[in-house]
């Protein structure tokens, strides 16, 4: 096991470079499970769940080289139907291997995904889809496993309950190669899924996107190989652009594609931070003074959940009392009683909503009543040295930008979840002139 040592207090300074979207990246690589052709995926994010996606594929008989930060994929003939409850476990979306799987061999047998638990997060949704479709889907109480089988897919018009990413891309991925014409509505909206449909549009998919949340996909018989450059990570954007914010400093981050981050800039705005846009990327620079902020986190286009976090950290440093409101997931709080150990001054509550089951994208069965869906921090806070425990990746992300905030020297058990989604998350901050380094527990 490792942990992060931080001796934290310093203002952040220099260029940095983010990685190429780790939402993007794992449904990128089923997509090119889909042809038997060579697809080249750049801008890849060298982190521990594009790993473990690499072996399942590997296992399943997929061909894949990476070098540098190119990966290439060719299917070469599909092996195995069943994919191991120990890697599973591990990643979330190992449960989208049921579409290639499906397609390939007319059968599959999935456990039930990891990943992070920031709340239940159902797979009934893409399940219901996949269902329409004409794959037959059981779930086994015995083994813990779906089983799946399906002759082929078949277009159909399906309207998502609630916005899925995960469930809005199963389903692309599904129809692309379907007999007829899928419609999705109430699809996800979010940049990551225009940059799968870019890439499968390439490989020669019919894919259109033609209200923000309704998405047609007309089946095609075979897709082909291509190059696609992997969009940069919004996560990682916001998150140095705090890191620079919270420590007082001036960072410039390359490549931000801030058509994509509107809904974080204008909070900067609203609170007085410092940003300036460039032709290759984006300063964030602390100006004077943070005000209070009220944010309610919602799906694109609206404030981002993984942005929440970080977020938090933040309003400790402004003036005044600032509001965060979650609606995305009923869980995912967990790391405020970490900060408040540091010292800052949060309090959770449950907002007054008029009507729960529109709001909020979860589903309401799952609440409870330690759940808390908002929190009001006090500001600014003095935040001092503690030993941490990471619960998730974003929180992780969280926690460290809190740490090097923070006056003296603080450790970080858990950072494994920082390598799910960052990759050298350290070494960056390192030349940035972060005082962290990592260390054998």
């Amino acid at each position: 096991m490792e942990e992060y040592v931080i001796n934290g207090g310093f203002p952040l300074q220099g260029e940095v470079e983010v990685g190429g979207a780790k939402n993007v990246i794992l449904p990128a690589v089923i997509a090119g499970l889909l042809t038997d052709e060579e697809v080249r995926l750049e801008n890849i994010p060298l982190i521990s769940d594009l790993r473990l996606m690499v072996r399942i594929c590997r296992d399943l008989g997929a061909n894949i080289t990476i070098s540098n930060h190119t990966l290439i994929v060719k299917t070469i003939n599909f092996k195995n139907h069943k994919i191991p409850l120990e890697i599973a476990a591990k990643l979330r979306a190992s449960f989208m291997m049921l579409v290639p799987l499906l397609i390939h061999l007319g059968k599959a047998e999935i456990p039930n995904p990891g990943g992070c638990r920031i709340g239940t997060r159902p797979i009934s949704r893409p399940i219901e889809g996949l269902q329409k479709m004409g794959a037959k889907i059981f779930y086994n109480s015995n083994d813990g496993y779906f089983h799946a089988s399906l002759n082929k897919f078949i277009g159909s018009n399906f309207n998502f309950i609630k916005n899925t990413h995960t469930g809005t891309e199963m389903l692309i991925l599904a129809a692309v190669l379907a007999k007829g014409q899928t419609i999705l509505e109430n699809a996800a909206q979010e940049p990551e899924i225009d940059n799968l449909i870019r890439l499968l549009n390439q490989m020669g998919g019919r894919i259109k996107r033609i209200k923000p949340r309704v998405i047609t996909i007309d089946g095609v018989k075979k897709l082909y190989g291509t190059t696609f450059k992997i969009m940069p990570d919004r996560n990682e954007i916001v998150t140095f652009a705090i890191a620079s914010l919270v420590t007082k400093g001036n960072v410039f981050i390359k490549d931000t594609q801030r058509e994509y981050l509107k809904a974080f800039l204008e909070k900067l705005d609203e609170i007085g931070a410092g940003w300036e846009p460039a032709e290759n990327g984006t300063r964030f620079y602390f100006k004077d003074k943070l005000l209070s902020s009220k944010v309610q986190t919602g799906p694109y286009p609206g404030f981002m959940t993984d942005w929440q976090a970080p977020w938090a950290v933040l309003m400790t440093q402004a003036q005044g009392e600032s509001i965060i409101h979650e609606t995305v997931y009923e869980n995912r709080f967990q790391y405020v009683d970490e900060l408040i150990k540091m010292g800052a001054k949060i309090k959770l509550f449950n907002p007054s909503v008029t009507n729960p089951k529109n709001l909020y994208n979860f589903d309401l069965a799952d609440d409870r009543d330690e759940y808390f869906h908002g929190m009001k921090i006090s500001g600014p806070s003095f935040l001092h040295n503690a030993v941490l425990s990471i619960p998730d990746l974003r929180a992780g992300a969280t926690l460290v930008l809190a740490a090097i905030a923070a006056k003296g020297k603080s450790s970080l058990e858990g950072i494994e979840h920082i390598d799910r989604g960052y990759e050298n998350f350290d070494k960056r901050l390192q030349s940035l002139g972060a005082k962290i380094k990592r260390k054998v527990i």
